[in-house]
This record gives C-alpha cells, structure tokens and sequence, in this order.
C-alpha cells in the first residue's frame, strides 16, 4: 500500500525541481491553483497539462509510481464524474430515457475531473520534490508578515509538515496491521463485497490509536528539544533565490499570463 500514497513521501533525483527554493514551488502551486479556479476553455486546460507534465518530467519521478500514486483518488474521480453526469441541467442526450443524462453533465464532468488531477498532479510533485524540513521552512518565511499580528506562523508550518509527514506513516502502520492479521490466518485482502469494507472499518481503532502513540512520543521529542513555539529560532540552511527560481517564477509567471488570454 505505500507504494500507492505519494503524498509526504520524499524522492530525492537531483533534478532542477529538487534544487529549487521551496518558496519558489509554493509561490508556483498558489498561482496554478488560483488559475485552475478560472478555467474556462479546452485551451487552458491543455497548457496547465503541458505545464504539470513538463514538471514531472524535470523532477525525474518515476512515473509508474507517480500513476500508482493516483489510485487512491479513484473513487473520488469516479463519484464526482457521477454526479455531475445525473444532476447537471441540461439538454438530454436521449430524450425518453428515464435516466436522464446530458452533453453538459459528461462535459462538466470531464472537465472537473481533470482540474482535479491536474491539481493533486502539482501537489504531489512538490511534495515528491521538496523535504519537509525545507517546505515547513519556506511556508515559515512566506507566512513571516503575519507574525507582527500575533499568528503563530512557525507553529502553524510545523503542524502543517507534521501533517503532510504523517500520511504515509500512517499508511505503513496499517500495512503493519494487515500483515499482523494476516500473519494469524485472516487475509483482509481476500474479502469481498461488504465484508471487506467492515474488516477495514474495524482497523480504524487500533490504527487511531497506533497513531495517537506515535504523536505523543513525536511531542515529547519536540518537547525535550526545547523546540517550544520556534520563535527566534535560527536555522543551519539559509534560503536564498537563485537565477533558476527566477527562471521558474518567470515560467510560471507566463503561464498564468496565457491563461488570461486564452
């Protein structure tokens, strides 16, 4: 099963992507996103994918990992192309079907669908491609303004890292569990129907608290390093930008540019 979560995993390649400055590749995913939200024509949606590809590529992340990776989000891409297939209003492609299904829905579907791969596409090379260390020290620098009104920036980017770093951790205690159960004669994996889901339903106690253990002694560790609120905290790695950062902000900045045009 870890072989299928790649968020929080860490892929070191050497790539132009690895050597980037973090804030670079936050500044980068905050500005794709926000013209995901505006995208209107097949053009736009062509170019975001040329430019998620062109990324993956110069990251050197297996791309047979990065597929698997996306199967957890099936069923999510399955549901929410159904639900726009039945319930978006429009002309009915066969008029004196009972089930009613419209050229708007199957297009509002498709489109939804690969705004959506295109976003978890660009999350997942950032995390693929940056340290957590790294990316909880730029949200840090980036969120530094907010610091003079009393928010808690740097608490606020440990828990965010922490969070990301939790996923596959948490995934690896659950293969720890069904490789116990199996070890004892019940093969979960060899169910089916509703069986399964109630024997992965019936996993969530001990995974929860197998988790709540890990956090606990993670906090100690944190504790017992006087980390405290990580104000005025210095850092052995400096961030500075580089000509490839404002290389890659000037792509970036290009492309949101030919969004608007298009």
């Amino acid at each position: 099963m870890m072989d299928n979560i790649i968020w929080g995993q860490y892929i070191n390649s050497g790539s132009i992507v690895h050597r980037l400055d973090p804030r670079t590749k936050l500044l980068s995913v905050l500005a794709f996103t926000l013209c995901c939200l505006i995208f209107k024509t097949f053009g736009g949606y062509v170019a975001a994918t040329v430019l998620v590809g062109g990324q993956l590529l110069l990251s050197r992340v297996p791309v047979r990992k990065f597929l698997k990776g996306l199967k957890p989000i099936l069923f999510i891409l399955s549901f929410t192309f159904v639900y726009h297939l039945f319930f978006t209003k429009g002309t009915p492609l066969w008029p004196g079907s009972i089930v009613k299904v419209t050229q708007e829905g199957i297009e509002d579907g498709v489109f939804i669908i690969w705004r959506i791969l295109l976003l978890v596409s660009l999350a997942s090379v950032l995390t693929l491609t940056t340290k957590p260390l790294d990316l909880a020290k730029g949200l840090e620098q980036l969120f530094k303004p907010l610091s003079s009104w009393g928010v808690p920036v740097e608490a606020f980017a440990l828990m965010l890292m922490i969070a990301i770093r939790f996923i596959p951790t948490i995934t690896q205690e659950l293969d720890r569990i069904i490789l116990a159960q199996k070890a004892r004669g019940y093969d979960i994996r060899a169910a089916k129907g509703h069986k399964r889901v109630w024997a992965y339903l019936l996993l969530v106690v001990p995974l929860l608290i197998t988790t709540i253990g890990r956090a606990e002694q993670l906090a100690m560790t944190i504790d017992a390093r006087a980390y405290g609120n990580g104000k005025g905290r210095t850092s052995y790695r400096v961030l500075k930008f580089s000509r490839m950062d404002y290389a890659a902000g000037g792509l970036m900045f290009a492309f949101v540019l030919l969004i608007f045009y298009l």
